[in-house]
């Protein structure tokens, strides 16, 4: 009796092995070591294709260390291209999510190139088979729970982010010029000694007149090394879009200005500024200012808060600075007319130097106010007038400071308190995202039916909308009484001087808001000057 065989018993299939490791499963002693996931991965593969004789093993394709979205994936991307290329006959994984979380993906390979391209897909511990015909329904699904999962774990990543930043934790890999992260905390800043001195020295010139422009030129000419040049020497590799060779880049009027605004030397976090379209998308896109994270308080400050808000008024008067010195003069963007509230520009003769109503001049001659006033006049009297100002309020800023010591003292008490509070409920709200990442890993695995599982998220659900009201409740209680001990810590302007001898652009900065000169009265050929102070 003549024995026919199967042709499919007979043939010689050509498998690659698909392993991967993602991040957050990841096992390991040292760097240097292959995970245990790995090696037990490589195991049950090798062990299904020994029970199969004519499986033979052609190559092996690991990606450790890496998620299973649809991000670039090395040995993924070379499996691809041998599959593309007929080089393989099956290619097996350990489950269809460790080929790829993305349906997208899942899709484009399982389900369409590799029937296109005659090859077989088998996931060992979830049961796929592309040969299988009514297998593929049971699959998508898997793919679509292997979805909603990538994108959660996303959610809470992105979740996970902002509550670091709703608690003031720093989350960027980089400190920002004047600081450095610290060694005990990788969310806490620490001031740089030698860079902090650097970001001092750059409000310091501008409150003393110089411009962008000019405190560029300065910290060049001194080779103060610029912000990204500083890193790389200190050993931190950023990467820096530019023409000029790294050693070659300077300070700008750009970077200066960065410095200048920036909250953060106040020692104030302000992230959340940018964000990603979704997780398979990266393009970055910027988030509406009210959407922006904001915690005070957050690290030791560099610059004091009065100086920071006078530049920050310097900035909106808009001044020029005079081009061959750089500098402003000490009036710059602080007198104006009375008669018609235009700006008294600087004129300067052969021996004197005046201010001018601006709206008489470059042929137009509409403002009743002509006549000049002589520039030193009016540092005398802005003198003599600040002077007098201090001399009347220098003493009653110590008995303020005495009564509102104690109620400082009290909020404190009970911010800590919220603060104890805001981390115990955070302490929850991890232990119910370890809760939820494991109910989808039942789900996949089969430990439960989809029933089970929709209740099992409607409860985390409930659960997680319920600390975040608690969280926000708090958050905005520390802020309330945060705001209460700002207003306690506001110095008054008049009690850190007795007498000035010479008035400078700081000082004005210091105490005048605006000044507005009237026309001279032809009868008693004098003129009203009134003062609009900032306090």
């Amino acid at each position: 009796m003549t024995e026919f065989k199967n042709d499919e018993e007979d043939r010689i299939f050509r498998v690659g092995i698909y392993l991967r490791l993602s991040n957050e499963d990841k096992d390991k002693q040292k760097d240097e070591e292959e995970s245990e996931s790995i090696k037990n991965q490589r195991n049950m593969l090798l062990d299904y294709i020994n029970k199969h004789p004519n499986f033979i093993l052609i190559d092996e394709y690991c990606d450790e260390d890496l998620s299973g979205a649809g991000t670039y994936r090395p040995e993924f991307e070379r499996l691809i291209e041998d599959c593309k290329n007929r080089k393989l006959d099956i290619v097996i994984s350990k489950s269809q999510s460790r080929f790829s979380r993305d349906m997208e993906i899942v899709e484009r390979y399982i389900n369409n190139k590799f029937k296109e391209w005659n090859i077989r897909f088998i996931g060992i511990s979830d049961n796929a088979d592309t040969e299988n015909i009514g297998n593929k329904k049971s699959r998508q699904i898997n793919g679509l729970v292997n979805e909603w999962y990538l994108e959660d774990v996303s959610n809470n990543i992105r979740s996970a982010f902002n509550s670091k930043m709703k608690q003031g934790e720093f989350i960027s890999p980089f400190a920002v010029f004047g600081y450095e992260i610290s060694t005990y905390d990788n969310n806490k800043l620490v001031i740089d000694k030698v860079a902090s001195e650097v970001v001092k020295e750059i409000y310091n010139l501008y409150l003393s007149g110089l411009g962008f422009t000019g405190i560029a030129k300065y910290l060049n000419s001194k080779n103060i090394p610029c912000p990204s040049l500083y890193k790389y020497k200190n050993g931190i590799k950023l990467n820096i879009i530019s023409n000029r060779p790294r050693e070659e880049i300077k300070w700008s009027s750009n970077a200066i200005k960065t410095i200048l605004t920036n909250e953060i030397y106040l020692g104030h976090l302000i992230q959340g500024k940018r964000t990603t379209v979704s997780y398979k998308n990266h393009k970055i896109i910027n988030k509406p200012k009210d959407k922006w994270i904001r915690y005070e308080n957050t690290h030791e400050a560099i610059i004091d808060e009065k100086i920071f808000k006078k530049v920050q008024t310097i900035m909106k008067e808009r001044t020029r600075s005079i081009k061959k010195s750089g500098k402003i003069h000490n009036f710059s963007g602080k007198v104006f007319c009375l008669e018609c509230n235009h700006y008294m520009r600087k004129k300067n003769s052969s021996k004197h130097e005046y201010l001018v109503c601006s709206n008489n001049h470059g042929g137009y001659n509409d403002c009743i106010n002509k006549e000049s006033i002589r520039y030193k006049k009016l540092e005398d009297l802005i003198l003599d007038k600040i002077n007098k100002k201090i001399e009347k309020y220098y003493d009653i800023y110590f008995l303020e400071k005495e009564i509102s010591k104690n109620s400082k003292n009290k909020f404190n008490l009970k911010i800590k308190s919220l603060e104890y509070q805001k981390k115990e409920i955070l302490k929850m709200k991890s232990k119910n995202t370890i809760y939820l990442k494991n109910i989808y890993e039942d789900r996949v695995n089969g430990i439960i039916n989809t029933d089970q599982f929709k209740k099992l998220i409607n409860t985390y659900n409930k659960l997680n909308s319920d600390y975040n009201k608690q969280i926000k409740y708090v958050d905005d209680k520390i802020q309330h009484y945060k705001k209460q001990i700002k207003k306690f810590n506001e110095e008054d302007y008049l009690t850190k001087y007795k007498q000035f001898d010479k008035l400078n652009r700081v000082i004005i900065e210091e105490f005048i808001d605006k000044i507005y000169i009237s026309k001279i009265d032809k009868k008693t050929n004098t003129r009203n000057i009134y003062l609009k102070w900032n306090f």
